[in-house]
């Protein structure tokens, strides 16, 4: 045995003074929470700016890379989360497999980005629903969201899954009828005149700005998948997690060429790259959505309005999926001893229920913050969010490297996995290339010839020397060590 100051078992994670978690989420439920985190704000409003920038060309290429990447980084958490299921998995793994001050630091990031998350969409749903009600109460409908957030959440996980469930389902829907009816534009059926493949070739399509602009939309690219990884999360409380992980994880590559490249690419096609509408798309202005821009030219008079509603439901999925994965992080966090023991206690549905409440109460404050002092603390926290996505697919990714070096390194078997990630080492060392490559660029458009703006440095890159303090603050602290290979714990107790 290593010298390791923490070595949480699954049996840890599983049960608790009050019990253990449910494991109440079917296949269904898996599978929807795999694509309805891919599918959000971020295609149906952010896309448009992307082909803008980088030209419809640009944009497609953009898309398609960074899926790619997501669907490596999938088939790795995969591999790890149908072999150790838990609900803390970013966390559990890098304890395990990398050095418990590794895990920490991946389980706290992880759970500010999704804790502050919860604040921001409750503000993006108050604006949504002043496109029906202009002059509503942002705080009245961030009130109402977030109770109707927490009552998904402490009914059951099973209440958590059926609300992502139908909230997936409408964006699903939503994507289906827009490329059908997009295709429809394209070729002239039913629509008038085909629009063809002609904003392919004007001005500098379809390759607008070359390869620097692509390398910019990797960026956008990569926060509109975000989202994805939580399938890690859920395989702690999914019903069969050997067979359901791995059925979601296959669909992911599919179902993300399908609904975000596609989608992409219908929109360059019928939308003009030089259209100004494209880069004013924003959840402020409903009316020039992408999605909406495209329903309009097919005649659809109640485009805005369904885009409206849609978007809505958008929200209260991330707003629920961040409260659930924020929960269940804190919870981790609590059981191997990196929080308040105080934050492990589960109810009688299997909610860890004090966690809740924290993610609950910590979304309200820095919600309410945003009404005080200009919204700096609020903003600022915002910020800081701006590279975690990143930063925890960076995490995966050693952690599936170092668990796959550390299951031969003690002579197991890998055909005992129940799944087992493709082409390995490529996918974990692609995703570390493609995320490096993104955080990098975050600062590309601060820097203006011999001028530096230091305070939009500060803000994009803030969460990176917090990242870096987390880790080695406590690995002073506690004096942890790089866990050796052949010591990586494999322990499946429980599972």
């Amino acid at each position: 045995m290593s010298n390791l100051e923490v070595k949480p078992t699954i049996e840890e994670h599983a049960a608790s003074p009050a019990g253990k978690l449910e494991r109440g989420l079917r296949s269904r439920h898996i599978s929807m929470i795999a694509i309805g985190g891919a599918i959000g704000t971020g295609l149906f409003v952010a896309s448009g700016a992307t082909i803008s920038q980088a030209g419809p060309g640009g944009a497609f290429i953009a898309y398609l890379a960074i899926g790619c990447m997501v669907y490596f980084l999938m088939t790795s958490l995969g591999e790890m989360a149908t072999y150790l299921p838990v609900s803390g998995s970013f966390e559990t793994y890098g304890t395990r497999f990398v050095d418990p001050a590794f895990g920490f630091t991946l389980g706290w990031n992880y759970w500010l980005s999704w804790a502050t998350t919860i604040p921001a969409e409750l503000a993006a749903g108050a604006l949504v629903m002043k496109y029906w009600l202009p002059g509503s109460s942002d705080l009245l409908w961030g009130g109402i969201f977030l109770t109707l957030i927490f009552l998904l959440n402490v009914l059951s996980v099973k209440g958590y899954g059926e609300a992502e469930f139908w909230f997936a389902g409408i964006k699903v829907i939503t994507i289906a009828v827009f490329l059908i009816v997009g295709v429809a534009i394209i070729f002239g059926i039913f629509t008038g005149p085909a629009v063809g493949f002609e904003n392919f070739t004007k001005g500098e399509a379809p390759f607008k700005g070359g390869f620097l602009a692509i390398i910019g939309i990797f960026m956008i690219a990569g926060f509109s998948f975000q989202g994805t990884e939580m399938v890690g999360i859920a395989s702690g409380e999914s019903e069969n997690p050997e067979k359901n992980v791995p059925r979601a994880i296959r669909t992911v590559f599919w179902r993300v060429l399908i609904f975000y490249v596609f989608s992409i690419l219908v929109i360059g096609l019928i939308i003009p790259y030089t259209d100004p509408s494209l880069l004013k798309s924003d959840v402020d202005n409903i009316m020039i959505s992408p999605f909406t821009l495209v329903f309009q030219k097919a005649g659809l008079a109640f485009a805005a309005s369904l885009m409206n509603a849609v978007i809505l439901t958008s929200v209260l999925s991330a707003g629920n999926s961040a409260t659930y994965a924020s929960t269940r992080m804190l919870w981790a966090l609590a059981q191997s001893g990196k929080a308040p023991k105080l934050l492990r206690k589960i109810n009688s549905k299997g909610v860890p229920i004090y966690a809740l409440y924290a993610n609950i109460l910590f979304g309200l404050i820095v919600f309410l913050s945003s009404f005080v002092g200009d919204g700096v603390v609020y903003l600022w926290l915002l910020n800081m969010t701006g590279l975690t996505g990143f930063l925890t697919w960076v995490g995966i990714a050693i952690c599936h490297y170092r668990f796959r070096k550390a299951y031969v390194a003690q002579g197991r078997d890998l055909n005992e996995l129940k799944f087992k990630a493709k082409w390995y080492p490529f996918g974990p060392l692609l995703t570390l290339v493609l995320c490096t490559i993104v955080i990098i660029g975050q600062g590309s458009d601060i820097i203006s010839g011999d001028t530096i703006n230091w305070y939009g440095l500060l803000v994009s890159y803030i969460s990176l020397p917090v990242f870096i303090i987390l880790w080695l603050g406590y690995k002073i602290i506690k004096k942890t060590k790089v866990v050796p290979l052949k010591e990586c714990d494999f322990n499946r107790d429980n599972v």
